[in-house]
């Protein structure tokens, strides 16, 4: 898996991202959908490489050679769920229809007031689950990211709501894990994100989409040794304002040995490889890694 979306430039500025959010906030959602249209038709001609990763993504999951259509649908089902991220900030939930399948098994661990892991992916909506956990008190949610990727579409958003600022952990920091572990023995759910491999994650390499693929190690070490069950959770936009939100227990508890065998590493991984794979499969223009993820590109030369 490419490491390069930590290098990438961020698009937008600060000034036209504030213009969307005015728009967003203030109009009908019909009318902020159209200014979608025009971005979309701009990523498509000036962001070569997300339109190439793309394609090779597109043609991986869909079998067959996506036309320009594919590919302006898919630039233009992430920028819908960009929009949507300010109504979910908002608290402006009336404009959305959310659905909820398998929530009652996380919300029934939740009032055991055990820590768990809720581990997610570049795929659909991740900010529904952090509204929901917002709006919903007996969801106690800390989100651990890295803060200093997309800062300013980032900041701009947890300006429209400071509550779910304040359930970041930053990654990357000496103090991530100490407060991570406090977080959880305290009962909060863990939220992160499983599929991409940042300069220093230990790597496990797991079946893909027909490939082998590296996915960080981190998130079943942490739940290995926080000793927390993990589910798997995703957020997926079906079109319209329609958003289906999964909840499904992965483990109970991933137990990797002392030392940590690497294989049963491996088959907690790939465990969470098989369910990314399956709902990637259900709704293919919500995967947004625009990166060249199974180095399709440099493998030619």
């Amino acid at each position: 898996m490419s490491r390069q979306w930590l290098k990438e430039q961020e698009r937008g500025s600060p000034v036209l991202v504030r213009l969307m959010l005015r728009i967003a906030l203030h109009t009908p959602r019909f009318v902020a959908r159209l200014v979608l249209l025009p971005i979309t038709g701009y990523f498509f001609i000036a962001a070569p490489a997300p339109r190439r990763a793309s394609r090779l993504f597109l043609r991986r999951v869909l079998g067959r050679r996506p036309g320009a259509w594919d590919i302006l649908r898919h630039i233009h089902t992430f920028a819908s769920t960009i929009l949507d991220r300010v109504y979910f900030l908002a608290g402006e939930h009336a404009r959305l229809d959310v659905r909820l399948h398998g929530f009652e098994d996380l919300k029934a661990h939740a009032a055991t007031g055990r820590g768990a892991i809720l581990l997610g992916a570049h795929l659909g909506s991740f900010e529904a689950l952090r509204a929901l956990a917002v709006e919903d008190s007996s969801i106690r949610l800390k989100v651990l990211m890295y803060a200093d990727h997309n800062q300013t579409v980032s900041r701009l958003l947890h300006e429209l709501n400071p509550a779910v600022a304040e359930t970041i952990i930053p990654l990357g920091t000496l103090d991530s894990l100490f407060k991570v572990r406090e977080c959880a023995e305290e009962g909060y759910l863990i939220g992160m994100l499983g599929d991409r491999v940042a300069e220093s994650d230990k790597c496990v390499r797991c079946t893909f989409l027909g490939d082998e693929v590296v996915f960080p190690a981190g998130p079943m070490i942490l739940a290995h040794t926080l000793r927390l069950p993990v589910f798997f959770v995703v957020g997926l936009y079906q079109g319209g304002n329609r958003y289906d939100l999964h909840f499904e227990r992965l483990t109970e508890h991933v137990a990797l040995g002392r030392p940590q065998d690497p294989e049963k590493l491996r088959a907690h991984t790939q465990a969470y490889a098989d369910r990314l794979e399956h709902y990637v499969r259900l709704a293919p223009y919500n995967w947004f890694n625009f990166h060249d993820f199974w180095h399709e590109d440099s493998n030619r030369h």
